[in-house]
């Protein structure tokens, strides 16, 4: 299969393509080519018209700014679309951030936005910081940063009382020369440490509010460099700050926000192993010759073992894709010494001679989870360009041609980022291997009562709690298959609806032999009358299949009607994921009162019939409760 196309040929392919995986291949090749505004037009222009495809994600964005934007948001949006986000986007009016934020008419408060950028430069919200910090006194300079700190702080209160967007704040640059030279950099005083001062508080302000982030704005120039960064003759004539080889950077930057905050995420990296984990093959080479280690041409892939070790630290999930001898791909991964990564730290394992696509078909099945949540990685251009035909869903990392760069590549998909991790995130790697151990403990058990009895599950229902919040957003945003209604509220939401009357907000974790499952699931109720509506009900795929939904919902049902509730009501709205919960209201004694032209279903239980009972070989604890 040809892959090496100029990007000549790439567009055309693309005009010509009658399918957006057609489309989809050349426009990845070219923008990895030609990353620039004219490339970035045509990409969107592509992609608009096979929009939508069906494991795309909508999301508005409004862009609050004190600089020129608009030469952005076409590689904003080409970016995005690339990455599976269908993304709508509105920039305010120049320079026009505070007002746009304090008036209560605004058009952020007006549209349902789903994000909020405030870019705002150093120079712009404080030119005394910026051009005369030598000329201010130590009182002036602490009057100064505690009067920008000020102004976020009560930008972020207003916005937030208005909204439940989430807002992504720029925090302050740095100049490319401090004021006093090299004496900025010993002084306890000087600007520097006066900017990185604001951008403390600013991280502090993020904290305490639910959907507020910090993006290290400085970081992003230091990385690119701070004298390439800055474009003078831009900044006078237009008041665009970079040059436009930079304008990737940003917008990259942007979508490691975004991503997280449309659910667009990647549960799991499938890896190839001969010349992408190590170098060399093994089964030519043998693994004491293979390339790994902290010397060498083994040290760009000790340094992509490494880069994958720390996503696996997020709470990503690890997989083998490998053409290649069961027994001796296992051997060198155990055995070779310059090795960071052992087949343990592998929650699936496909090392056979099927083409890739069944293999990451295999491990999404074996794993639980969508075909729409792998990232794949391999070097064979010809291997990438096939899961790209086959399964556009799935995003392939195009990777250098030389390893130095593997390790970076791997770490710039956006798909990675995470604005919040969880305990049970970091232990995402560990759940796994353990559900391992409970699947081959139910294939040994002589039935499947006999499993549910001897696994000894405990499930503990509590109120949602502060901390619980992070986690339990997480799971709404993120949990597809044993989800009835896929509703995708944010922290603010979920906050917003635990706070009002009737509503609670229950989350479930649950024990077992093996272990702590952590927090697996969240429900969310709505007292109305006589009726209780259940909003939400979902249930990690750790733990389908083992009755613990019956217990919740026999949790259900006795605290309504000791309540006093007579109706406990329901809908299923069926998507391409969620088939495993379509029957779940059926099953547990709930009839059907309404259906929509769409599928989706409305169920009732009468709670003065009979009502679902906790299964015998589960037992449940309930944290008690503030009084209703």
């Amino acid at each position: 299969m040809r892959v090496d196309f100029n990007s000549s040929e790439c567009r055309n392919l693309a005009e010509q393509a009658e399918s957006w995986p057609q489309a989809q291949a050349a426009l990845q090749e070219l923008w990895q080519q030609r990353t620039a505004p004219a490339t970035a037009a045509f990409v969107v222009s592509c992609a608009e018209r096979f929009r939508p495809q069906p494991y795309w994600v909508s999301m508005r964005l409004g862009i609050l700014r004190s600089f020129t934007v608009e030469p952005l948001i076409p590689m904003l949006r080409a970016g995005a679309f690339l990455g599976g986000i269908d993304l709508t986007v509105r920039a305010g009016d120049f320079n026009a951030y505070s007002q746009e934020i304090l008036d209560p008419a605004s058009w952020i408060y007006r549209n349902s936005l789903d994000a909020v950028i405030l870019a705002v430069q150093t120079c712009d919200i404080s030119p005394e910081l910026w051009e005369r910090y030598s000329e201010l006194t130590a009182g002036e300079r602490e009057s100064e940063i505690a009067r920008v700190v000020e102004s976020f702080r009560n930008w972020v209160s207003v916005f937030r009382s208005r909204s439940k967007a989430a807002l992504i704040l720029h925090g302050l640059e740095c100049p490319a020369f401090a004021s006093d030279g090299v004496l900025d950099g010993v002084s306890s005083h000087g600007q520097a440490d006066a900017i990185r001062q604001i951008n403390r508080e600013l991280r502090a302000i993020a904290a305490e509010n639910a959907g507020v982030y910090v993006l290290d704005y400085d970081a992003v120039i230091a990385r690119c460099g701070r004298n390439r960064w800055f474009d003078e003759v831009k900044w006078m004539l237009v008041r665009l700050p970079m040059r436009a080889e930079h304008f990737r950077d940003l917008t990259s930057e942007w979508l490691r926000f975004l991503h997280p905050l449309s659910g667009r995420i990647a549960k799991v990296l499938v890896t190839d192993l001969d010349n992408t984990l190590w170098g060399g093959i093994v089964s030519e080479d043998g693994v004491e010759r293979l390339q790994a280690g902290v010397e060498g041409p083994g040290a760009a892939f000790r340094q992509l073992q490494r880069a994958i070790l720390d996503l696996s630290r997020r709470g990503i999930l690890l997989a083998v894709a490998s053409k290649n001898n069961a027994d001796e791909a296992l051997e060198a991964l155990d055995r070779h010494p310059g090795m960071l990564l052992r087949s343990k730290n592998f929650a699936a394992l496909q090392m056979n001679w099927n083409d890739k696509t069944a293999s990451l078909r295999e491990i999404a099945r074996q794993l639980n989870v969508g075909t729409d949540s792998l990232v794949f990685l391999d070097d064979n251009p010809a291997e990438r360009q096939r899961v790209r035909l086959e399964m556009p869903e799935v995003m392939v990392i195009e990777l250098p041609a030389h390893p130095v760069g593997y390790a970076n590549a791997l770490r710039d998909c956006p798909m990675f980022e995470r604005l919040v991790l969880s305990e049970e995130d970091r232990r995402r790697g560990e759940l796994y291997i353990v559900q391992r151990e409970r699947q081959s403990f139910e294939e040994q058990a002589g039935s499947l009562e006999e499993f549910y009895q001897s696994l000894g599950q405990q499930v503990m229902i509590a109120p949602m709690t502060a901390d619980t919040l992070p986690r339990a957003a997480q799971l709404l945003l993120k949990t597809n298959q044993f989800n009835l209604t896929t509703h995708r509220y944010k922290q603010t939401e979920i906050a917003t609806f635990a706070a009002a009357s009737g509503c609670d907000v229950y989350t479930i974790n649950v024990r077992d032999r093996f272990g702590d499952n952590g927090l697996v699931g969240v429900v969310m109720t709505q007292r109305t009358g006589d009726a209780c509506l259940i909003d939400v009900f979902l249930l990690s795929c750790r733990v389908i299949g083992r009755t613990v939904e019956t217990a919740v919902m026999a949790f259900l049902a006795e605290k309504n009607r000791s309540r006093g509730v007579a109706r406990l009501e329901g809908w299923f709205l069926p998507t391409r994921k969620n088939a495993p919960a379509e029957g779940f209201y059926r099953n547990h004694g709930f009839r059907l009162v309404q259906q929509k032209q769409d599928g989706s279903t409305l169920w009732s239980l009468n709670l003065n019939e009979t009502v679902p009972a906790c299964p015998s070989w589960i037992e449940m604890n309930m944290v008690k409760e503030s009084a209703a």
